[in-house]
């Protein structure tokens, strides 16, 4: 199942996933740092939405209060309220 995300106050604009049997694949953002996105969607690929809220939720990005691994956890949130 394919999830777009909007994600709030930081330089990426989109945030774009799909669960394939109940884990996080092909994770891709749009607009940021490049190399950061690949990093993240590296790591996460394969991890469950609950882990991926679990490690990365309160991250934040210099004097921001969210960062990108933070809204990523957001977005699994909201897909997650939206399941449900």
């Amino acid at each position: 199942m394919h999830f777009t995300y909007e994600p709030q106050g930081i330089c990426a604009r989109r945030i774009d996933f799909d669960i394939e049997e109940g884990v996080v694949k092909n994770l891709c953002y749009t607009g940021g740092c490049d190399g950061n996105h690949k990093g993240l969607s590296a790591i996460v690929d394969g991890m469950t939405p609950d882990e991926v809220i679990k490690r990365l939720s309160g991250i934040t990005c210099g004097p921001r209060d969210t960062s990108c691994p933070d809204q990523l956890a957001e977005a699994m949130k909201e897909m997650l309220d939206s399941l449900s």
